[in-house]
């Protein structure tokens, strides 16, 4: 077949080669991210993307890079298209690489249609807020940040916390509270090692997660275009499974970071004007043309939810990248140093986390009615005891008063009973809340100011074991 006849443009020489850049005389009616094929001059094929439009040039990143190239022989063609990830129901336990090819070794995935992995964009006065709970089966995040259907609820992380395993946790337990409806997710590994793309493939695997999750393994090594276009390949996914499928859908993307250091880099060949800490001014645009892919439609019974992780360099949560997530998003979930130190798993830092859309998902009907009053007295108690902790280190613990003792005593138990739980224990909100109900067992009762007094003679221990004596 004549290679020309395949592309609507004609092909244009090359000027300049710069790594994985290449700039070409402009391009007559070039779309910016559109697709296009380089014919190197030893007759081999590469696709390129273009990242940059003007009147006097237009920039390609060649997927892969070129180690050499004859600026003479070798051609530029243009598709006429954008990248685009093919789609059907059968994507459902399959895993991708960064472009959305198959790695797993199945055959490729036969399409229903081609996506556009930019998204289309969503007609404003057709959003409904975010609401119906997500069980993760955490206790921390469920009972304290819950996760709602339709909310985007990053994890902030830093070097060597767990939040791989946080994820895969996630991953192999979240469903939607409450209904029978469809719930799928979609993984996506940005720029991750060889060790953590193994360890996530072989855990979707081995659990049994797989077939209801969607994956794509973006490694370090592989080019850095190609973490940019994952994120966006995971949410197209995400939204066909959503407005196509009727899906409840949870979209995990990790790690963020290595998105932005990719965003950067890409800028710093393009010799754009940086900003802060060299990340190119257009950065909080950029994530938020992603995070904003996720919501609730009216008329359409799917829902995409967006759970992005990060790490924090330095742990430094005023760090651009965890900075300019914050203003998009709903809240964080923030993880802790001090309690990985103390073996707690998931370490989450309960005072420096928040779901701004919590109350939107809890309560009669969804969770359990007292899952507002419990989630703000375990704030209140878990506060206290640790300000008495501190105090205590200061005066020493002999100094306080019995009614303090127990208060620090309270926190302790706090970590490790409720906030600390397996790494393959799930547990249903109503145990997560029984849990809570046990910690305020040891408080005086007329310390539970934030409760009512109806759902105490309900749920409080003291009174259930009556009731359950007088029933023996």
């Amino acid at each position: 077949m004549d290679f020309s006849s395949l592309y609507v443009k004609e092909a244009r020489a090359i000027s300049k080669a710069k790594g994985s850049l290449l700039i070409v005389e402009s391009i007559p009616g070039i779309k910016f991210n559109e697709i296009v094929d380089v014919q190197l001059s030893n007759g081999e094929v590469k696709s390129g993307q273009a990242i940059d439009i003007s009147e006097e040039a237009t920039v390609i990143q060649v997927f892969g890079g070129v180690s050499e190239i004859d600026l003479i022989e070798s051609k530029i063609r243009c598709r006429g298209e954008t990248l685009k990830l093919p789609v059907s129901i059968d994507i459902l336990g399959r895993i991708f690489n960064g472009m959305g090819e198959p790695i797993d070794g199945g055959p490729p995935v036969i399409p229903e249609d081609y996506l556009d992995i930019n998204g289309e964009p969503v007609n404003p006065a057709s959003r409904q807020p975010p609401a119906e709970f997500i069980e993760t089966g955490i206790s921390a995040i469920d009972g304290l940040n819950a996760l709602v259907r339709g909310q985007k609820l990053p994890i902030f992380s830093g070097s060597g916390l767990p939040h791989n395993r946080i994820a895969a946790q996630i991953v192999r337990q979240a469903t939607v509270k409450g209904t029978e409806e469809k719930f799928a997710l979609v993984f996506a590994a940005i720029g991750v090692s060889y060790d953590d793309a193994s360890f996530f493939m072989k855990d979707l695997e081995r659990t049994g997660a797989l077939e209801r999750t969607v994956a794509f393994i973006n490694t370090a090594s592989d080019p850095v275009i190609e973490r940019i276009s994952t994120p966006r390949l995971a949410l197209t996914a995400g939204e066909y499974l959503a407005w196509e499928q009727n899906m409840h859908v949870l979209v995990i993307l990790t790690d963020m970071t290595n998105y932005c250091e990719a965003l950067r880099e890409l800028s710093s060949m393009r010799e754009e004007i940086p900003s802060r800490r060299g990340y190119p001014g257009y950065m909080y645009t950029d994530l938020a043309t992603m995070y904003e892919r996720a919501g609730r439609i009216s008329g359409k019974d799917g829902s995409v939810t967006i759970m992005p992780i990060l790490t924090m360099p330095d742990d430094d949560i005023t760090h651009p990248i965890p900075d300019l997530t914050g203003y998009i998003t709903e809240g964080q979930i923030v993880l802790s140093r001090t309690l990985e130190r103390k073996g707690v798993y998931p370490p989450i830092d309960v005072f420096l986390s928040l779901s701004r859309m919590m109350k939107e998902g809890i309560g009669s009907g969804k969770t359990r009615e007292d899952h507002n009053n419990v989630f703000m007295q375990l704030y209140a108690a878990y506060a206290e005891g640790c300000y008495l902790r501190e105090i205590s280190t200061i005066v020493g613990a002999e100094a306080l008063s019995e009614r303090d003792k127990v208060y620090l005593t309270n926190a302790d138990e706090f970590e490790k009973k409720f906030i600390a739980q397996g790494e393959f224990e799930k547990r249903k909100i109503e145990d997560t809340l029984d849990t809570g109900w046990k910690l305020f067992s040891a408080l005086p009762e007329d310390d539970l100011k934030l409760i009512s007094e109806e759902l105490i003679k309900k749920y409080h221990p003291k009174y259930c074991s009556a009731v359950a004596s007088e029933a023996r």
